[in-house]
């Protein structure tokens, strides 16, 4: 298996970094291939802009970024740093995401790598989304950390339910270009539960990590559970992190 693990923090000592770490090294001991993007390290431009597209544009005066992406993938003329992270998506068969949670959500570098790598025509077009994404028949998990603790991400925290606030990684960007979804794994801040408590999340994560590939996927909703006006149908009861039935 080809794994590409997509690491998103500014400090290579940090426990983000010793979980990208546990990962390759129980991830190659295992057979796989790995790949790391260290999108720190490589310097990552996150900002989209004209820069992004090589070629002759569809319109030099107004920037509309899914019509420059759609001509710039299709005529090969996208930017060489998004092709190389493109390359390493189309080999991959299992993605990980390994950011800190900042602000519920992730890193800006890491937002900006999606916007720019996951371009329109590569990673979505018209009618390929979710159950007929681009991606289908790859696998995507969020490894991260959090500054509080477990029962703050709890269905009744205060900081809400971990699996809604993961939601737009989950749902808007991994399933909504073909992944199959893996439940995420979290480390409730690290910083806060001592040596041994940081250890025993490593412990976790290789044992995660080696039983990845018999792991099910989070559910989502299948197409036929849909509407044409892409609402769940009646009778359809919701079963996902974040949408209820009214």
């Amino acid at each position: 298996m080809n794994v590409l693990i997509v690491y998103a923090h500014p400090e290579s000592r940090s426990f983000n970094g010793a979980m990208k770490d546990a990962a390759a090294v129980t991830l190659r001991s295992l057979g796989h291939e790995v790949t790391v993007s260290d999108l720190y390290a490589m310097a990552f431009d996150p900002v989209v802009g004209a820069g992004d597209f090589t070629g002759e544009r569809v319109d030099g005066d107004f920037l509309s970024v899914a019509r420059e992406q759609t001509r710039a993938y299709e005529s090969n003329t996208l930017a060489a740093d998004i092709v190389a992270e493109q390359h390493k998506l189309e080999r991959a068969d299992l993605v990980i995401l390994q950011f800190p949670m900042w602000w519920f959500g992730v890193p800006a570098i890491l937002k900006g790598w999606a916007d720019r790598v996951f371009a329109r025509g590569f990673a979505y077009a018209s009618g390929r989304k979710y159950d007929t994404g681009m991606f289908r028949g790859k696998t995507a998990m969020v490894a991260t950390t959090t500054g509080t603790s477990a029962d703050t991400y709890a269905p009744d925290g205060v900081d809400g339910d971990i699996l809604a606030v993961l939601w737009p990684v989950h749902n808007g960007l991994l399933r909504y270009t073909g992944f199959d979804v893996l439940p995420p794994f979290v480390a409730y801040m690290p910083g806060r539960v001592g040596q041994a408590g940081r250890e025993a999340y490593l412990d976790d994560y290789r044992l995660r990590l080696r039983n990845v590939t018999r792991t099910p996927p989070l559910f989502f909703h299948p197409a036929e559970d849909y509407g044409p006006n892409e609402r769940l149908k009646p009778g359809v009861k919701a079963r996902s992190a974040v949408q209820r039935n009214f």
